[in-house]
């Protein structure tokens, strides 16, 4: 069933999972701003869902607070007000920790988790006044470690955590907060493992489900839990990971 007249915000709109995100919540009837680094990529996803008066794009960056402002005054001048928000803009990062520059650090940091941070903050005021909800996207990285990518499983683990301090600050507030943490998902962010077949053999080979997410079964999760029927749940970071988080981790005897 459509949902007339609700709004949100996508960062990291432009591609994969953020775009994936925009078009079903489109079809359901939301108006939706993107936010992203690259024009163009914002401009050829609202192209391609085919709706532009259901849309905004928005060009900057969620490292620069700045930015995130203009964002979210772009949206509230568009749309009047604000009843989602999904916290999905977020790079890769790993290595051996001796061979991470300040940098690397420095900017896995600011976008995964400092980008969270600036527009929750801004959007948090209008959240309340509709009893909007908020959808960080994790990873199960952030809920468990991995062999060389500290620096990534540091953000998310922070996103995975500030997710459920928020839920409990603002829960009784009427604003619900929740993640997903996706494993591998077939975006353009993980190209260097896709189109690596030594690295896609491991990864199939650790998967219950044979396979890397689609952008798409991810975005369904989004949509659920920012939609009524998720009304009561709060706090969650639940895991679309086609089951490789029901490992305890030990190897496969079978």
């Amino acid at each position: 069933m459509a949902t007339l007249n609700k709004s949100a915000i996508i960062t990291g709109g432009g591609s994969g999972i953020g775009a994936a995100t925009a078009e079903k919540l489109v079809k359901n009837g939301w108006n939706v701003t993107i936010f992203g680094r690259t024009q163009s990529k914002l401009d050829a996803t609202v192209e391609r869902i085919g709706k532009p008066e259901q849309m905004l794009a928005v060009t900057g960056d969620v490292a620069n607070p700045a930015d995130v402002e203009t964002l979210i005054n772009a949206h509230i001048d568009r749309f009047g007000g604000l009843d989602g928000l999904v916290n999905n803009a977020g790079v890769p990062v790993g290595g051996p920790i001796d061979a991470v520059s300040l940098d690397d650090w420095k900017n896995v940091m600011s976008v995964n988790l400092d980008g969270v941070f600036y527009t929750t903050r801004l959007a948090v005021a209008h959240l309340k006044k509709t009893g909007g909800s908020i959808v960080n996207v994790s990873s199960v990285s952030g809920l468990a470690g991995d062999w060389g990518f500290s620096p990534y499983n540091a953000s998310k683990g922070a996103v995975s955590n500030f997710t459920r301090a928020l839920a409990l600050e603002l829960g009784g507030q009427g604003v619900r907060v929740n993640a997903v943490a996706p494993s591998l998902t077939d975006t353009d962010m993980v190209t260097f493992i896709s189109e690596n077949e030594e690295m896609m053999a491991k990864f199939n080979a650790r998967m219950p489900m044979g396979r890397a997410a689609k952008p798409s079964e991810v975005a369904a999760a989004i949509v659920f839990l920012l939609s009524d029927d998720a009304s009561f749940i709060n706090g969650v970071n639940l895991p679309v990971d086609g089951g490789i988080s029901a490992s305890n981790g030990q190897p496969n005897f079978s």
